[in-house]
Order: C-alpha cells, then structure tokens, then sequence
C-alpha cells in the first residue's frame, strides 16, 4: 500500500500543463480539425454554425436574464459583445460603432494557441455575434475581415446591422431576428 500511495504522491506532484480549460479547447481543436480535414473547411464551418448559433442564443438569454431587459440597444449589444469575450478569455474592443455598423478588433482568442490553421472555429465568434445583433436589432451580417486562426496578427470582425442591398458587395453571414 505505501508503494501505491508513493507513486500517486509523485504523479500528483507533476508540474504537468494539463488543466480543465486547455483540455476543453483540446477537444474543440481536434473536433474542428477532424471536419475540416474530413469535410472541408466550408462544411466544416457548417457544422460549426449550427453549434455556434445554439450557443448564440444561449450567451443572448444569459444577458438579457442578467440585464433583466427584453431587448438590448445599440450600445448594449457592443458591450455585451465585448463583455461575453472578455470573460472567455478573449480581447475583443470596440473600433467603431454607429447605426450601420459595430467593428471590433481583437488582439488575443478565447481559443489561444488552438485557434490556428482552425478557422472553421471563427464561426462560433460570427454566429453568436450574429444571434445576440439580430435578436436585438433586428438585423446582422457578420464579416470576418481578418482572423488569428487565418495567420492575422489580431482579428476584425465587423457587425453590419442594415441589409446591404448590393448582392456584388456582399461577404460575411446573414442573421435574422428570431
């Protein structure tokens, strides 16, 4: 018995980088990779949007809960975009804001070292981004102008929140009022 508790006292001091958060992103990683790998990077993304817009919702409920309000204004949601970043990790920060739009830029993902060569997992930032914009405002387009899983130094993720009427200029993904 002194044998077994010997060498559970010297596994368990191991300075070991194994922690709860940095297995969870682990997981995410590979689960992006293995889509993008298996499926491509487009359906992968689509796999990835269902998730992100059930956790969007989600993330929504939690503010508005929070707020104790049914319905957020302009400002709100910008802060509450930054806000939900920040407490995962990230280090997102207004750019801009008016009616037309809400840019953010971002110098450090939620994801850290596990974001790159994964941007299907951006769609997670777009559609939650998205669901809490359009729930709120009525409309949204996410773009995903530059990302760090794409190789960028930081990201910038632009809000559109009226329709563009120009199919020609038209990137990003389109989010609707539940």
């Amino acid at each position: 018995m002194t044998q077994k508790v010997s060498v559970s006292n010297q596994i368990e001091s191991l300075d070991l980088p194994i922690e709860r958060d940095q297995f969870l992103r682990s997981i995410i990683r590979e689960l992006a990779g293995t889509l993008q790998e298996i499926v491509g990077i487009e359906e992968a993304a689509g796999f990835l949007n269902v998730v992100g817009y059930r956790v969007g919702q989600h993330v929504n409920d939690i503010y508005h809960n929070g707020l104790q309000l049914p319905n957020l204004s302009r400002e709100q949601v910008a802060a509450v975009l930054v806000d939900w970043k920040k407490r995962i990790k990230g280090d997102f920060f207004i750019i801009e804001e008016s009616d037309e739009k809400i840019v953010l830029g971002n110098r450090k993902c939620p994801f850290a070292e596990e974001i790159e060569g994964r941007e299907a997992m951006c769609v997670m930032t777009s559609n939650i981004f998205g669901v809490i914009a359009a729930d709120n405002l009525g409309y949204a387009r996410v773009e995903l102008e530059d990302t760090i899983a794409r190789g960028a130094h930081e990201c910038r993720v632009v809000v559109h929140l009226k329709p563009n009427e120009s199919f020609e200029e038209f990137t990003g993904q389109e989010y609707f009022k539940s």
